[in-house]
């Protein structure tokens, strides 16, 4: 074995040298075109091809946050949806909640729903 673990008592000096990283060569070898390429071969996501959305951030007296899970396609219809008609997040939930409740009204359904 050789060597016996130092003590944290010892007034001596620590030995760390045999932490030095052993493969250097082998790191610097590694171009960021072979990363992307074996990135891409094994389909992991790259963070920049995420597209961010411009904060939407109103002061309208909204104060309750509601959270949902969808699917991508859910989610890109409703940001369009208020891309197009200008409106915030919150208004296109409420206008698709106005919408929702004519409709069950409609059926005959609606008289459960809240006001």
């Amino acid at each position: 074995m050789g060597k016996t673990p130092s003590s944290i008592f010892d007034d001596g000096d620590l030995d760390v040298s045999g932490f030095a990283l052993k493969n250097v060569e082998r790191l610097n070898e590694m171009s960021p075109d072979l990363v992307r390429a074996v990135s891409e071969a094994a389909q992991f996501p790259s963070r920049e091809a995420i597209p961010r959305r411009p904060r939407r951030i109103y002061r309208t007296g909204r104060t309750m946050q509601f959270n949902a899970r969808a699917t991508p396609q859910t989610v890109e219809t409703f940001y369009a949806i208020a891309d197009q008609q200008r409106w915030m997040v919150s208004e296109v939930l409420e206008h698709a909640l106005a919408a929702l409740k004519r409709e069950l009204a409609g059926q005959g359904r609606g008289k459960e729903v809240g006001g």
